[in-house]
């Protein structure tokens, strides 16, 4: 006999691959199960959270049910039934403003809990972001911001502990951290979501850069001093756990590792698969003492913003695709920098022809503006090389997979990059 719970599952398999934070779009679930449960609010409307587990993942849902959606919720709505509608409660304003007071305090599933010092207001009125990527962000009362992290993975989040690690040695460049959303999953604790204080009038690097080009010349210095500051509050942070290593062979390691697992299948890395792996290799010859430390992890003009004079670092969770512990990872410094320097890349594609001669310009200012804070990154040539064609190779794959148009961006960036490395 089928279920609610197996109707609802089944209405799930369609409705997830086509949602922007869904990490297997490319392909059709195959196991889809309601794994827990649990009812916040009661009555019309009412609120649940849940956790499925699609195909071996698990996601964290908000789900609302009303007897009939409103014109505004129509898009959210998930399954009709006899006994009302099931739909994506993160559209709902009503139920939002009331998220943090019904989890608040609670000793069951889904808990929210402050930081020590920080006061937080419960009741503020919700809105959903409307650009959803990796997780979902909900805007409370243009003070707050919520990040619900869509894919639940046990253990450490990276979010979470580098801005309370941050904050602990009063690094500036970052949001503050006002509580986090978290709950257990087979007796292990699991980050679901963490509140910062909300940039109402805030810019992105991003819009920024492909707006005006001419008028971000001058702030991709003062980026690099920040993205540098960022990583010297990073090295006290967790000192303990920073290594000096003479050379960088488990890098290229990991970097060969990277590459088959990501070409594995596209056709387009073929041709240059023996040159990036000799531009891998080139690492093993640098010469240190290196420090490998915690990092952004997946910095780019889009997790940068520009705010009450200053740029402030955003979104500390690594690449969303990896594995907790991969993103947990020591990691030299420049990984941040070549994923800025290729984010420059892809801001100079925006909108026609590329403007190479600003990207490059971008380049010198940002890796200019490192420099009076940390080492030179220009410095270390084969390892910024090997790092932005890592990255270049993740682009192509990601760029298959969700923007099959924008693929030659990352490829002519891997002909560029090693023609510039031989």
């Amino acid at each position: 006999m089928t279920t609610a719970v197996d109707t609802l599952a089944g209405a799930l398999t369609d409705w997830l691959p086509r949602q922007r934070w869904y990490a297997a779009k490319d392909r059709t679930p195959q196991a889809v199960r309601l794994e827990r449960v649990t009812p916040l609010l009661h009555g019309d409307p009412a609120l649940l959270h849940a956790l499925v587990s699609v195909d071996g993942e698990q996601y964290q849902l908000l789900l609302g049910k009303r007897p009939s959606l409103p014109d505004d919720l129509a898009d959210a709505a998930i399954l009709d039934t006899p006994h009302g509608v099931v739909y994506a409660a993160t559209h709902d304003r009503e139920l939002m403003s009331r998220l943090l007071e019904r989890l608040h305090g609670t000793s069951d599933g889904p808990v929210f809990e402050t930081e020590p010092g920080a006061r937080v207001a419960l009741d503020l009125p919700a809105r959903v972001l409307p650009v959803e990527q990796s997780n979902t962000s909900l805007i409370l009362g243009d003070r707050y911001i919520l990040k619900l992290f869509r894919r639940v993975l046990p253990g450490p989040h990276p979010d979470i502990e580098l801005h309370r690690a941050l904050h602990a040695v009063g690094a500036h460049h970052v949001a503050r951290m006002l509580g986090a959303l978290t709950t257990e999953v087979d007796g292990v604790p699991a980050a679901l979501g963490i509140l910062q204080e909300f940039l109402p009038d805030a810019q992105d690097g991003w819009t920024l850069a492909t707006t005006d080009r001419a008028a971000f010349a001058g702030e991709a210095a003062e980026l690099g001093r920040s993205v540098a500051t960022v990583h010297s509050a990073l090295a006290r942070a967790f000192q303990p756990r920073n290594i000096a290593v003479d050379d960088l062979s488990d890098t290229a390691d990991r970097l060969h590792l990277r590459f088959a697992a990501l070409a594995d299948g596209i056709p387009e890395l073929a041709p240059h698969e023996r040159a990036l792996r000799e531009a891998f290799d080139r690492v093993r010859a640098a010469r240190g003492p290196f420090t490998l430390q915690r990092v952004h992890g997946d910095l780019h003009l889009g997790q940068v913003l520009r705010a009450n004079g200053r740029w402030t670092l955003i979104d500390f969770e690594g690449e969303p695709g990896q594995p907790l512990a991969e993103r947990n990872a020591l990691r030299h410094p420049l990984q941040d920098v070549a994923t800025m320097l290729r984010s420059f890349d892809y801001a100079a594609h925006h909108g026609g022809a590329a403007d190479t001669a600003w990207a490059q310009r971008m380049r010198d200012a940002f890796c200019d503006g490192y420099a009076e804070v940390l080492d030179d990154p220009r410095g270390q040539p084969a390892l910024l090389h090997a790092l932005e064609l890592d990255k270049a190779v993740y682009e192509v794959a990601y760029e298959r997979a969700h923007r099959p148009d924008w693929v030659s961006i990352p490829l002519g960036a891997i002909t560029r990059i090693l023609g510039a490395a031989s």
